[in-house]
């Protein structure tokens, strides 16, 4: 008799199962299997299980029962690898962008470099204390996968800033091909294109005013005579109130961009919904913390934020990411533009034709780009922690491929005899004001714009486009006033993420009180996170890392650790790998139940730890068994 009950008959029965028993009742014959992919029902279920708003609209192209498949089987969930190679915390990971290899920095002073294959095994390994690093911090493939950049911090004085860049050729064994000069050592250093890497230098002018210098450095610094050039200044900044340039990334300059270049800063204010032995320090702490003499203490009930538009009731479930019309208005537009894009007018031929023809040189210079890129980074004028994103355009340049040799030892020192005769027969010139930026503004670089998040910057990730940054942030209070420049706001216990628009420059997202971190300003450090086409992740102090799906907003996974999670990487190439890093000195491999079930692992991950999923699941009572009398049937 159950299998032939109509349509609206089983729909209505359908309602009432979970979705694990309508996958069951799938089974039982054609007609229940028809009914139970209808798209309605697990629409419902979708929005149920997950606690996802229903004014979000699906992903154009998807169904809903697609869309639930993926966030209960390709999300990364089940721990399938648990690394203790390095001896000490792990501070940064990063993968290649084939997905072949990945990258782990850590305070033991070794940088690893892992297959990404399963099991990952280390490939190559370096310690960097024989070149009197301190420790490891960060890493970056370039766009080819031939090089990889390492940052790491000097040894030196209790709070010294000094760091420095190694890049190593992954194509000749990991063989240290050049090392740069890096300071402030979270500056971190990135590539510029494929061959050429920015680093930073800082220069103290006057009491708390200082100069951040960023240089282009070649890669493959071998010369053949001293008049071949291999660093190039491009910019230089003017800090005020003990700031500098930090933490900075290059992103495309796309289409359409509204971005704004000229002598005068344009500034966005956002403001988000009005024993006695010292313990061990976290992660990898901001530089210039000596500087702030007064340690500020942080009670979170001091805090006051308005979280009237916050729509998320159960914390539980963790906060969503909460996306402006803006921004799915453009989501919408650019599936339509997928959709429309035939598989034809793509040329293989074509493929990496502009990076052949970026890297072509001529007989005055090597251009090294063809279009505009952003220089992007972390900076500040309140105060010396960072709490302001500074955007500057890079105009294609061309990289001389000749030094001037200048004046000759004999006319030098003739010119040096003439300005010490100028000197004695007048009074030296005054020295500049570096307290008064009006007078030396020339001699400095204009930043293009500056957001100002009113916060601690912890953290950055560039979406794989380069349309969106993800920035993660801890508020200052509301109504907050800065007096002193060394004694800044206390932050928030938790850490917010903003979303950007790199083509308007408009916060188009937001997400408050997302994951939880606990020290003050003066102890604060650098949390990473990682963006792909679905999820964003992110690590935290309260020893887990999160993921939350990009199109819905939803948290969706936290991956357990023993201690603070300083990094989170996603294969490039494989969204369901996630790779987690950790002060407990370990680093984990999360792979999705699909993965693991692909890769044979003991009977599908039923025996492998998993991480903590977060899911609304109805009452057992409610539902309706009809699978029994099916069977029976």
């Amino acid at each position: 008799m159950w299998t032939f009950l109509p349509f609206p008959a089983l729909y209505k029965i359908f309602q009432h199962l979970d979705y694990k028993d309508l996958l069951s009742a799938s089974e039982v014959c054609q007609s229940w299997y028809e009914v139970s992919r209808d798209d309605f029902l697990w629409k419902k279920l979708f929005f149920l299980h997950f606690g996802i708003d229903k004014s979000v609209p699906i992903i154009s192209g998807k169904t809903w029962y697609e869309e639930f498949k993926r966030l209960c089987y390709n999300v990364p969930v089940v721990q399938t690898e648990t690394c203790n190679e390095h001896r000490h915390q792990v501070l940064h990971v990063s993968f290649s962008h084939n997905g072949k290899y990945f990258a782990t920095c850590s305070k033991d002073g070794y940088v690893l470099l892992w297959n990404s294959t399963y099991p990952v095994e280390i490939k190559y390994s370096r310690d960097m204390n024989s070149f009197s690093w301190k420790y490891t911090q960060y890493s970056q493939f370039n766009e080819s996968d031939t090089l990889l950049l390492v940052s790491g911090v000097h040894f030196g004085t209790p709070h010294s800033t000094s760091g420095e860049i190694a890049v190593f050729n992954l194509m000749a064994g990991f063989e240290l091909q050049c090392r740069v000069v890096n300071k402030p050592y979270d500056i971190y250093g990135t590539w510029y294109n494929d061959q050429h890497l920015l680093s930073g230098d800082l220069h103290w002018l006057a009491h708390l005013v200082s100069s951040s210098s960023l240089w282009l450095n070649k890669a493959s610094q071998e010369a053949e005579s001293e008049h071949v050039p291999i660093t190039h200044n491009m910019f230089r900044f003017y800090n005020r109130n003990a700031s500098s340039i930090r933490a900075i990334m290059i992103a495309k300059c796309l289409p359409n961009s509204e971005f704004a270049t000229g002598d005068e800063v344009q500034e966005e204010e956002l403001f988000f919904f009005e024993d006695r032995r010292q313990p061990p320090e976290h992660g990898n702490p901001v530089s210039h913390r000596d500087i702030n003499a007064v340690q500020c203490t942080h009670d979170s009930a001091s805090v006051s934020v308005d979280n009237s538009k916050v729509k998320s009731s159960n914390v539980d479930l963790g906060n969503p990411i909460w996306y402006n019309s803006d921004y799915r208005q453009v989501e919408s537009e650019f599936c339509d533009e997928l959709l429309e894009d035939s598989d034809d007018d793509f040329e293989e031929d074509d493929f990496g034709k502009d990076e052949v023809e970026d890297e072509s040189s001529e007989e005055e210079g090597e251009q090294l780009t063809r279009s505009d890129k952003y220089l992007i980074f972390t900076t500040g004028y309140k105060t010396y922690t960072p709490h302001q994103i500074g955007f500057k355009r890079i105009k294609p340049f061309t990289f001389p491929k000749r030094l001037d040799p200048g004046p000759s030892l004999k006319e030098r020192l003739i010119l040096r005899e003439r300005k010490k005769e100028l000197l004695r027969q007048s009074s030296p010139p005054p020295d500049p004001n570096w307290l008064d930026f009006e007078s030396v503004a020339d001699r400095f670089d204009k930043i293009d714009h500056v957001i100002d998040l009113h916060g601690h910057i912890v953290g950055m990730g560039l979406s794989p486009d380069h349309r969106y940054l993800y920035v993660n942030s801890r508020s200052w209070p509301q109504g907050y006033k800065i007096s002193n420049p060394l004694d800044p706001p206390p932050i928030a216990q938790e850490i917010d993420i903003h979303v950007i628009d790199l083509v308007t420059l408009k916060q188009v997202g937001t997400m408050l009180r997302a994951h939880k971190a606990y020290t003050s300003n003066s102890e604060c450090f650098f949390i990473f996170l990682d963006v792909c086409n679905q999820y964003v992740a992110s690590g935290a102090e309260d020893k887990h890392g999160y993921l939350w799906d990009r199109h819905y907003g939803v948290c969706l996974v936290k991956y357990p650790h023993a201690d603070v999670v300083n990094s989170v990487a996603f294969n490039p190439k494989d969204p369901e790998m996630l790779v987690t890093t950790s002060d407990d000195h370990t680093i984990k491999v999360w792979r999705s139940r699909s993965k693991v079930k692909e890769l044979n692992l003991f009977g599908g991950g039923a025996s492998l730890p998993t991480g903590i999923e977060f899911r609304k699941n109805r009452s057992k009572d409610s539902k309706l068994k009809v699978q029994r009398c099916g069977r029976r049937t």
